[in-house]
């Protein structure tokens, strides 16, 4: 007689939409089919998680894959499997590559070699110009793509739209989400001058200082309100913002790094120096209190690493010359795991952040929870087990962490993606097979 299912996980702690339990769940054709399955019930593989909670697949949406581009740093290649391998099932990769992803050309190019070469599913961003505005409509209609990226102020890479006029031209084009690197670019540029080359590392967070952010995100919220356009805003790291976003719950979601909530100045740039370097820059103690004060109560949507790789190299570099940016997408989920043995979060909160807010926000179909019906997408935790991150371990070929040495409570020992486990024990596990996440249009 043939299996009932493909895929029986059995005896974990499942972290539903309604609670944790302990139970079974039955996959068949790369979603779940059933949860609370008996003994009797077959399959052609059984896992058994006991010990282990079962999460829903984590996604990170905030990746830098840097392809096209350098493969010497990252690829999709490396960049999904080290997803992989730190627990996730789907990452949302940027668009400001070598060349930048912004027309249907490199859209189509870069659709076709996530199918043949990601180990994890992809979604993927194309990028607001001040040129291509009559475009982005269909863009963001197109296969994988889950938002339109727009660089308000000025960071890695030569994508930029700095002033009102381009973009409300853009916020009046199409309908979807449109996700915002929120800085005010013309006093990011007034205040360069005050800094010259060799000044500390700190130096960072005081040319990109707090009102460059906020006065970014109160110019976007008031185009948000005369177009109706809704807004995502990316890395937010303000305690001014996040109190300011509050007011805008109807057309905006938010955003928040793991680096925000795991370091703070200026300890960060006394110890890592420009391996600290990143935009908008991590603040100091009075922010780092705050993003944690919102993610409680619920004005985060949200959290991604905002993976962006340097060679090893560049980051020794003087500051200002130090390219900004911190590989992430291996380590976000060891790291909230901590944080959630640490009593900052629960372990239902975390889902919340990184499964269902993602979906939510981005509207991605298929993704989000344990439920009938829904992608066979699950990362099995073990949150007893104790590791240390290392360089060592990273996968990314730059080859360094901003969190190495770390010890940390709480490891993905599973990743498994429509039903097909793709890591176990730290390995990964057959070829790439990863696929372009669907979205609602």
């Amino acid at each position: 007689m043939a299996s009932q299912y493909d895929l029986i996980i059995r005896g974990g702690v499942c972290v539903l939409p309604w609670g944790m339990e302990q139970t079974s769940i039955g996959v068949r054709h790369g979603r779940i089919a059933a949860l609370g399955i008996g003994e009797g019930a077959e399959a052609a593989e059984t896992i058994d998680a006991t010990g282990l909670h079962v999460l829903p697949g984590l996604i990170d949406p905030h990746v830098h894959l840097r392809d096209p581009g350098d493969a010497s740093v990252e690829s999709i290649p490396t960049g999904t499997k080290a997803a992989i391998i730190g627990g996730l099932t789907a990452v949302f990769d940027m668009p400001n590559t070598r060349p930048a992803i912004t027309d249907a050309t490199q859209l189509a190019w870069k659709q076709e070699y996530v199918s043949r070469a990601a180990w994890c599913d992809m979604g993927l961003y194309v990028g607001g110009t001040k040129t291509n505005i009559p475009e982005l409509a269909a863009l963001e209609q197109q296969e994988g793509v889950c938002a339109i990226k727009i660089f308000a102020g000025s960071s890695t890479g030569d994508l930029m739209v700095e002033d009102d006029e381009h973009l409300e031209r853009v916020m009046r084009g199409g309908r979807r989400r449109i996700a915002f690197h929120s800085e005010d670019e013309y006093r990011l540029q007034a205040r360069k001058p005050m800094f010259k080359s060799g000044d500390p590392y700190a130096c960072h967070a005081e040319w990109r200082d707090v009102e460059c952010a906020f006065l970014g995100t109160r110019r976007l919220m008031a185009l948000a309100r005369a177009t109706g356009r809704p807004a995502h805003i990316l890395h937010v790291s303000t305690a001014e913002e996040l109190d300011y976003l509050k007011d805008f719950r109807d057309i905006a979601t938010t955003e928040l790094l793991v680096n925000h909530l795991t370091q703070f100045a200026p300890d960060v740039y006394e110890r890592l120096r420009g391996f600290g370097v990143m935009n908008p820059p991590i603040r100091d103690r009075r922010h780092y209190d705050a993003a944690w004060a919102a993610l409680r109560d619920g004005t985060v949507d949200c959290i991604g690493s905002d993976h962006a790789p340097h060679p090893h190299a560049a980051k020794l570099k003087p500051w200002p010359e130090v390219p900004a940016g911190l590989t992430g997408v291996q380590t976000l989920v060891p790291v909230m795991l901590d944080h959630v043995n640490a009593g900052r979060l629960s372990l239902m909160r975390l889902a919340d952040l990184m499964c269902a807010g993602p979906a939510r926000v981005y509207g991605a179909l298929g993704k989000g929870r344990l439920a009938a019906g829904y992608d066979a997408d699950f990362t099995l935790v073990d949150m007893r087990a104790r590791r240390r991150i290392e360089n060592n371990w990273i996968v990314s070929p730059c080859g360094w962490t901003p969190f190495d040495g770390m010890p940390i409570t709480g490891w993905p020992m599973a990743t498994i993606i429509r039903g097909r486990p793709v890591m176990r024990d730290g390995e990964a596990l057959g070829t790439p097979s990863g696929r372009l996440v669907r979205f609602r249009g």
